[in-house]
């Protein structure tokens, strides 16, 4: 009797597991809420189910260990466990929470949930199908061992990654530069690879085990904003402070660049033949480098020819050209043929 009235609780609980799968998948990710209330339902309602029959979830006795019950009990009692780990990793995706900072909390949830499923995996292994686990874990030990020889490159780019959660130089949608030179913008960041969008709109995937090793320099931080620097030589035919007011009246007329802070008309040098100037402006983005540059040459262009300025050739250009054509001869014409 006692043997019948466990297999009826067992096919009980298997029923409330079963349709506990289906309803939980049904409520979608997007509502974590009652994705978490349906799930303490459904695991309380096994619990109380097993217990109100006098059997624990988590021990298997003799009495069960043959015929229909046995398949019973040992169903029921893995869907136990299941819904155990589902209800705890839905407290843990729904409650851990950092503030400001979804990466760390995702990978504290990530590191959680591993150790669960682990944690279920094990037990079920030990308590349902009563494997020693002292050895399985001496097994897998080795086992460890031999795949962390094995696998050493891609446990190396999921550490890198872990300590790039944890450090967060840059987040999604960063504009990055490399020591080797590789810029652009972050869009996808996972435990193995970055990816990054480059100027030239091609993707660059690096591994994290490379990304950890190399220099960068978040461009982003702690703003959008970037500075650019472009070289200009005038001639010294008028006052420096003159050349200074004609450049600083064109940058304020150009659109594609940040006015404030003010773009900067830095003299940084001067011979007798040019005035070495430094032009200092920020761009909205790293990406707006380009268009800023071709603005500012075409305005710096105009106003020097409006104002009388004419550009200079490089010191090392003026010195490399011969004395002979630094100066234009007119050419003679030779007497008409008559």
């Amino acid at each position: 009797m006692a043997d019948h009235l466990h297999a009826l609780t067992f096919a009980i609980v298997d029923i409330l597991g079963v349709i506990g799968i289906l309803v939980w998948h049904a409520q979608g990710k997007e509502r974590p809420t009652p994705r978490l209330i349906v799930q303490i339902v459904f695991f309380a309602s096994m619990t109380a189910t097993l217990l109100s029959s006098g059997i624990l979830p988590h021990r298997v006795t003799t009495s069960e260990a043959e015929g229909i019950t046995a398949y019973l009990g040992t169903s029921a009692r893995i869907l136990w466990w299941v819904h155990l780990a589902w209800a705890t990793i839905g407290f843990v995706r729904l409650y851990i929470v950092l503030d400001r900072r979804p990466q760390e909390a995702r990978l504290i949830q990530d590191l959680i949930v591993a150790g669960v499923y682990l944690g279920v995996t094990l037990s079920i292994i030990g308590f349902v199908f009563g494997a020693p686990i002292g050895t399985l874990v001496a097994t897998s030990g080795v086992v460890a061992i031999i795949l962390g020889l094995a696998l050493q490159n891609t446990l190396g780019d999921v550490f890198s990654g872990v300590a790039l959660t944890l450090g967060r130089p840059f987040s999604i949608g960063d504009w990055i530069q490399l020591g080797d030179g590789t810029e652009g913008r972050v869009i996808q960041n996972n435990w193995r690879s970055t990816q990054i969008l480059t100027p030239a709109h091609n993707v660059v995937v690096l591994p994290n085990s490379a990304l950890a090793k190399v220099s960068l320099t978040n461009l982003t931080r702690p703003d959008e904003t970037h500075l650019v620097i472009l070289a200009v030589r005038i001639a010294a035919d008028r006052q420096p402070s003159a050349i200074e007011a004609v450049l600083a009246a064109a940058l304020a007329d150009c659109s594609c660049i940040v006015q404030e802070p003010r773009p900067v008309v830095a003299l940084k040098g001067i011979d007798t033949i040019a005035v070495d100037v430094e032009l200092q402006f920020r761009v909205t983005s790293p990406a707006n480098r380009t268009p800023a540059r071709n603005e500012i040459i075409d305005v710096i262009s105009r106003h020097c020819a409006a104002n009388g300025l004419s550009f200079a050739m490089p010191a090392h250009a003026y010195l490399s050209v011969p004395n002979d054509l630094k100066q234009v001869k007119p050419v003679p014409t030779l007497p008409r043929a008559l």
